[in-house]
């Protein structure tokens, strides 16, 4: 499988919430760590899914929102701790390499909010990542 989106994380299903339309797919990536994502509950039946197979999360980069503190009182289901293994700067976005386990999630961000925030290798951030932002591949 290839994909233009930077991020195409490795996992297993561990659990499928079915409502009236959407699905919340939950996929285990290792270290206690858990994406959700909604999908249609037609998507689940196509794609045959069942808790136990081995899926992938497919998230563009500018889809991770990256905060320093870990933020409460917030919508987004998916709110992730990972350490900054690399800060790529540039004139317009910069580009962030986040650890998390032994799988690496890749935001892409302004530069202005990386000066903002001042981001350095070695921080520990929170990456951010709306469920319905998350395609999942088989």
């Amino acid at each position: 499988m290839k994909t233009s989106a930077r991020n195409e994380l490795k996992g297993t299903i561990s659990e499928i919430k079915t409502g009236q339309i959407n699905s919340e797919v939950v996929l285990s990536i290792g270290s206690g760590i858990v994406i959700k994502s909604v999908i249609t509950n037609e998507s689940v039946d196509e794609m045959e899914l069942s808790v136990g197979d081995t899926a992938y999360a497919i998230i563009k980069a500018p889809f991770v929102m990256v905060a320093k503190d870990k933020p409460t009182n917030i919508s987004t289901r998916n709110i992730i701790e990972t350490k900054v293994t690399e800060v790529k700067n540039g004139m317009v976005n910069s580009e962030l390499k986040l650890a998390m386990g032994s799988q690496t999630l890749t935001a892409v961000i302004t530069e202005d909010a990386v000066e903002d925030l001042h981001f350095n290798v070695g921080d520990t951030v929170y990456a951010l990542i709306k469920a319905n932002f998350i395609i999942l591949a088989k």
